[in-house]
């Protein structure tokens, strides 16, 4: 699963919350795998790489696919690296001494900024297809799992922010639109 030359694309921008639909609602499945996927995916990573950030979905750069990439460690500080089209997530029962939720920071590249504690499981699993359409499983635990989770819930249309009490994510966007009161586009 791992892509070959994934940070030769290019970085397109990131979308913020709010500035464009993409972002707030489900996308659609991929149904056709050509270059145009490929290339796709490559600039996933590079715009991941140059936004600093640890995972992508496509609508967080505006493209309306259900494909995330990932480059993010786990509970063990080992990398997890790759990307997923058209994934199913699966929370997973912890191992032996595993909380099943860990509670941490999370924070997101389309809400520039500020962090907020959210309760995620503590190990996740997705399923899904591959560039050639044969399938693939990411499994991970900790700050991976969140990432797998984060990500699938983009490619559903919800923003970190929208699990959030009203009252946290109203003062959460304030923080990351700044003194301009306008998000970044």
């Amino acid at each position: 699963m791992r892509l070959f030359g994934r940070y030769d694309g290019l970085a397109r921008p990131i979308v913020t919350y709010g500035s464009n639909p993409v972002l707030h609602r489900a996308c659609a499945p991929v149904t056709v795998f050509d270059e145009g996927l490929r290339r796709l995916v490559l600039d996933m990573f590079a715009s991941m790489t140059a936004a600093d950030g640890v995972g992508l979905a496509a609508n967080q750069i505006g493209v309306d696919a259900r494909v995330f990439v990932i480059d993010c460690p786990d509970a063990d500080g080992e990398d997890v690296v790759g990307y997923v089209i058209n994934p199913v997530l699966a929370v997973l029962e912890p191992r032996e001494d595993e909380a099943a939720f860990e509670i941490t920071e999370e924070g997101c590249l389309s809400v520039p900024g500020p962090y907020a504690e959210l309760p995620r499981a503590f190990r996740a699993r997705v399923d899904g297809v591959d560039l050639s359409g044969e399938p693939v499983t990411i499994e991970a635990s900790g700050m991976a799992a969140r990432c797998l989770q984060h990500e699938v819930d983009h490619l559903d249309g919800t923003v970190y922010v929208d699990l959030l009490p009203e009252d946290v994510r109203e003062r959460l966007l304030a923080l990351a639109a700044g003194p301009s009161g306008e998000l970044p586009a």
